[in-house]
């Protein structure tokens, strides 16, 4: 009784798991998250938060309760879950709360329990309960897209981004060399010239600090242009990663679908899998029909030609093809 309550509660909080109850349970979590960010950014309205103090505590404290009991089922009933289901009860839920999306869940009500203990900044634990909106991509499957992506591209992300540290110490030093005999108050030291060598290299350019010599000028030129590529690196490496990783799944998509029109029927139950599928894996109907399309082209290729030989079976009368 207790296990088969348990493994309906995980398919409840599952968000790929499909079924009317499961999904009217995410909206109302997903409601519920974007109605608490709202009362958190009007709460810093001095004359809004001085006239609705009261209503504003009351949904604060409704909605930690919800989110309480929603963690504490999750990690419960994580142990029903595909992702865990193979660790005993209490490594899986020990795996679960390392997880990016159960430290998301835990910010989001640390810091109501912390106020009862120890004396917060408002403005600290407003900033720090803004981070529920994190909660968000556990249902937005364009933005667990973005985290598979950096995720898989990790590596070619910090290269870049050793790189760019490299250039910045580079920058700085130069500009310190070339300006700060020129510029004590802005060049005087190579930690204060690293606000001019972010910004070049950055393409930003606030212009609060720029050089006004010549061999100056023709450095903070050359930054200038080596920033350009600076910047377009990693925007490449995100599309790259992103064309690969959606290629990928259509492609499973593909296998899928193969699979389910494998006995030359599609049923029901096979439908609502495909569908909870395309939903889990991000991708849109469009994607989906060029998925079908190319498929179903493919199989009215294949009932042309012989399967042995691949001659075509149907030859066209020159009358056809005349016409």
């Amino acid at each position: 009784m207790k296990q088969n309550f348990r493994k309906k509660t995980a398919h409840l909080l599952s968000v790929d798991a499909g079924g009317s109850v499961s999904r009217w349970v995410d909206y109302a979590l997903i409601s519920l998250i974007t109605l608490n960010v709202l009362a958190i950014i009007m709460e810093s309205v001095p004359s809004f938060e001085a006239r609705y103090r009261e209503p504003l505590v009351a949904f604060e404290v409704f909605s930690v309760m919800v989110f309480t009991v929603e963690f504490i089922l999750r990690v419960w009933s994580c142990i029903d879950t595909k992702e865990y289901q193979h660790l005993s009860p209490i490594r899986a839920r020990l795996a679960y709360l390392r997880s990016p999306m159960a430290l998301v869940d835990i910010i989001a009500i640390l810091p109501f329990y912390l106020m009862m203990f120890v004396s917060i900044d408002l403005r600290f634990l407003r900033i720090i309960r803004l981070l529920r909106i994190f909660k968000l991509t556990r249902y937005s499957a364009a933005m667990n897209l973005v985290i598979s992506v950096f995720k898989e591209e990790a590596g070619a992300f910090l290269a870049a981004f050793f790189v760019l540290m490299m250039l910045l110490v580079l920058a700085s030093s130069g500009i310190y060399l070339l300006e700060h005999d020129i510029q004590p108050e802005v060049f005087g030291t190579i930690p204060d010239a690293m606000w001019w060598a972010m910004a070049t290299l950055t393409t930003v350019g606030y212009g609060d600090a720029v050089p006004i010599t010549p061999l100056g000028k023709l450095f903070g030129a050359s930054i200038t242009i080596i920033g350009v590529g600076m910047v377009a690196l990693p925007a490449g490496i995100l599309a790259s990663g992103f064309s690969d990783l959606v290629h990928r799944r259509k492609s499973l998509y593909k296998n899928e679908l193969e699979a389910a029109l494998s006995d030359g029927i599609l049923t029901h139950n096979e439908e609502q899998q495909l569908e909870a599928l395309r939903e889990k894996l991000g991708l849109s109907t469009s994607d989906i029909d060029d998925v079908t399309h190319a498929y179903m082209a493919k199989i009215q290729h294949s009932l042309r030609e012989c399967p042995h030989c691949h001659q075509p079976l149907f030859r066209e009368r020159e009358s056809d093809r005349d016409l």
